[in-house]
Order: structure tokens, then sequence, then C-alpha cells
């Protein structure tokens, strides 16, 4: 049995918590293995509450199951001597202040759809405290407070959990140093139980050896999960296999995989609803620039897929028979230059958290990536009102003094492209290593010693926008 961990959602908890007062109706959702019912557990914590698992099982095995827990908060024991016989008979026998928690909902939903409408009796004439409708398929979880839906427009929170950031996804691993963090959730991204699936015993190699290439949990994980969503898992495991080998424009995935704009469009936006794909335009752009199909690019925002899609799919028929050299070695010669494109993301949660903090020579209130022909910036960090911005390059690398020079030359080279002319400007290097590390007022200069003085320090959500 995997060992369980609470790490972070401090922000979740107290939305959660804030909403169990207003005899609120919560909507709890995201993919598989996130976290979820951990972070409802611990917010029902010194509540009453009625926690219900929702499975694949008629519902006269429901009745029976809630009648049991309604025996135990109530000790009322007509509940075992007769079962109740209906939901609308549950709902009429729930106690003052008892939070519903039915986790997997859309299960009970789909198999019951009279519930949604019973749900909609209750809070608006009957509501005796909180309900939480927690469930993990992403779509159908929405779709549930769309217009039409019986309870629409009666939710009070909707909370969409997301996997851990790097600096709390490290606190799994203690004794890692933090290059082997970074290699650990280049691989897993910041899902709880794939990261409690590796043993910090072995190296982050030796996890992912064991893992994907000698097929354990997560070598599966990936498709499990598209099953579970979707369709067509052969068009998606093209467009996601397409961005992974650099296909990153509409039109280049409209040439790989042969559709037409209307249909990839569909598949790119249900990929970008579940958070596995991200869709980015160049940060300096106006709304209707940004809008347009050219200024696009797709790239897999899930860690976990991303590293699945470059390393483990194109090799499953290879690993399917046990002849995993060839996939071995192709990861060995590529993971570190994967690497670079994990570490990005990471720098940027630093630069977040710095911004947080007020550590930079400015708030900035955007961040994202610029890019114009061939032409690119890692991270551009924009505050229009003061017309100020932080142009960073980031390298997976050991720089040298020279080396870092030479970025900056390039890096104000660049910024001469953004129309950015009469900006106050402020130029960063962020490096695994850098020798003789020096800042100035317009420059700043970052490698992983300044990332472990942040490791304690609060998290950056919320406060700026990509």
């Amino acid at each position: 049995m995997i060992m369980q961990r609470f790490v972070d959602r401090e922000e979740e908890l107290t939305k959660l918590r804030e909403a169990f007062r207003k005899n609120a109706l919560v909507i709890v959702y995201g993919r598989r293995r996130v976290g979820k019912t951990r972070l409802i557990i611990e917010a029902i914590k010194g509540f009453p509450h009625i926690y219900h698992l929702c499975k694949e099982e008629e519902l006269h095995e429901t009745l029976k199951s809630l009648s049991i827990k309604l025996f135990r908060i109530t000790g009322k024991e007509k509940f075992i001597k007769r079962p109740l016989t209906s939901l609308e008979e549950f709902f009429e026998e729930v106690s003052e202040g008892v939070i519903l928690v039915f986790d997997e909902f859309q299960i009970l939903a789909r198999n019951y759809p009279r519930v949604l409408g019973l749900l909609q009796e209750y809070v608006d004439f009957k509501i005796k405290g909180p309900v939480v409708l927690c469930g993990s398929s992403v779509s159908m979880m929405e779709e549930l407070t769309e217009y039409g839906s019986p309870i629409y427009g009666r939710k009070t929170l909707s909370l969409k959990v997301k996997p851990l950031e790097f600096f709390y996804a490290r606190k799994f691993f203690p004794r890692y140093s933090l290059e082997d963090s970074i290699k650990t959730y280049g691989a897993v991204g910041g899902i709880p139980e794939y990261l409690l699936r590796f043993d910090e015993k072995l190296t982050p190699e030796e996890n992912i050896r064991k893992e994907f290439f000698e097929r354990g949990f997560l070598y599966s994980e990936a498709e499990f999960l598209l099953r579970y969503e979707l369709r067509d898992l052969s068009v998606y495991n093209t467009i996601l296999e397409g961005i992974s080998y650099g296909h990153r424009s509409f039109g280049e995935l409209r040439s790989l995989t042969e559709l037409d704009g209307s249909k990839l469009s569909r598949y790119l936006h249900v990929l970008v609803t579940l958070g596995i794909v991200k869709k980015e335009t160049p940060i300096t752009l106006n709304v209707r620039a940004r809008a347009k199909r050219r200024n696009t690019r797709y790239s897999i925002a899930d860690n976990y897929f991303a590293f699945y899609y470059s390393f483990v799919h194109p090799f499953k028929e290879e690993i399917e028979l046990g002849l995993i050299d060839e996939p071995w070695d192709n990861f060995e010669l590529n993971f570190n230059r994967y690497l670079g494109f994990v570490f990005e993301g990471i720098a940027k949660q630093f630069l977040l958290r710095l911004n947080t903090s007020h550590e930079l020579p400015f708030k900035f209130t955007r961040i994202g990536r610029w890019w114009h022909k061939n032409e690119e910036i890692d991270l551009v960090a924009l505050n229009e009102r003061e017309k100020r911005v932080l142009l960073a390059e980031v390298k997976w690398k050991e720089l040298n003094e020279k080396d870092v020079k030479r970025i900056l030359q390039d890096l104000k080279r660049k910024s001469e492209l953004l129309n950015l002319e009469d900006w106050d400007k402020t130029y960063c290097v962020i490096a695994k290593k850098v020798q003789d590390k020096e800042s100035s007022e317009n420059i700043l200069v970052y490698d992983l010693d300044d990332f472990t003085l942040l490791e304690h320090r609060p998290s950056s959500s919320g406060r700026a926008t990509s």
C-alpha cells in the first residue's frame, strides 16, 4: 500500500472551509490521482459529515450504504432495521449541519440521472448543510454545471484541483538533491500518487526504468487516463506524440493528423480543457492578435504526459516485448535535453515566487513566452501600467562568466524586437549552475542555489497571469 502524504493545498483548504460555513454547493474536480479525495478529507475534519464514494452498483446497494452512514452519524437504529428506499428519503433524513460528500459523483449521475433534479430541489428548498460533489471525469463534471443542467447556477464554489508545483512536489523527496528532484518532477510532474511511486532509496533514473521501461504502474497509466476521458484514442495519441516531437503550430498538427481545421480544433480544445495540453501565444500580443491561429503554439502542459509521449509511447512495441535496450538508450541520450523544457517551467514558478515576495525590481502582472518568426525569449514578465519588463533566458547547463555575457548580449538584441522602446527593461539569466554569479541594477543571474532559498516560501498561485 502506498503511504499517504498531504502536501500544500492551503489555499484550497481555506476556500473549502469557508464554503462549508455557508451551506454551499461545492464542485471539486480534477484528473484522477491528483489528490482531490485527500484534500476533501482534510477539509471536512472537525465538521459532521457523510462521505460516500459512488460506485458502479445498483441503486439499492447505494441506499444500503447511505443508510449505514446515517446510522453512524445519528445513532438511529431505524436505518439498520429498514434501510432507505430512495434518494429522496436520504435527503429528507440528513441532519442539520451535516456536510454531504459524493466522491466520483459522475458515476452516480450517469447511472441515476434523476439525482441531479433531487439535488436541485435539496439545494433550493431543503438544504441543511453543505454539499460537495467530487469527480475525476473533468469533462463530465464541467458539464454538470453548464447551462441546461438542473444544478446550473447553484454552485457556490467550483474548485479544479491541479497538480502540485515543483517546490511542493520536492517535499516528497527530502533526501534528493535539487537536481534529482527536477529529474523526478520532469518524469511524473506534480501528481501526488505518481510521486509516491518513486522510491527515494533509488536514483531518479532507477525509478524511471522500473516504473516506465520495466512496465510498472506508470507505464500504462497515461492511456488508462485518456481512455477514461476520451474516445478516438488513436487520434489523441497522434496529436500528443506530434507535439512531443516539436509540431507545435496548428498548421503543423493539421498536416500531421490530416484532420480538417474544425475537427482538430475540437480535439485540441478537449486536451486543453483536461490540462494535458496548453495553448500559448506571445505574451506581448493584444487580445485580437492572440485569437489568431497563426500566433498560437501548443505544448504538453503535464510533465507526466510529456515524458510518456517523448520516451515511452514511441517505443511501446519494444517495451511490450521486453526489449528495452533501444528505448533506454534513447532516454539516456535525450533526457537532459528534455529537462531543458522542464526547467523553463520550474524557472517560471521561481520567478512567480520572487514576484510574490517582492524580490524583483518591480511586481509583474503577466508572465509567459515570446516569439516572432525564428526569434524566441524563454520568459517575459510585464507590468503594463508601469511600463516595465523582465526578459529571461533559461539554460539547463553550467555557465561561466563568458557564457552569461553572451546570453545577456543576445537577450538585449532580441528585446529590441518587442516594440517596447520606452519601457524599463531588466535582463535575467537562470541556469543550473553559474560560475562567479553577479547581479546588478538591471541584470539578474540565478542558479539552483537560489532555488534552494525559496523552498519554504509561500506559493505564488493567482498572483500573476500567463
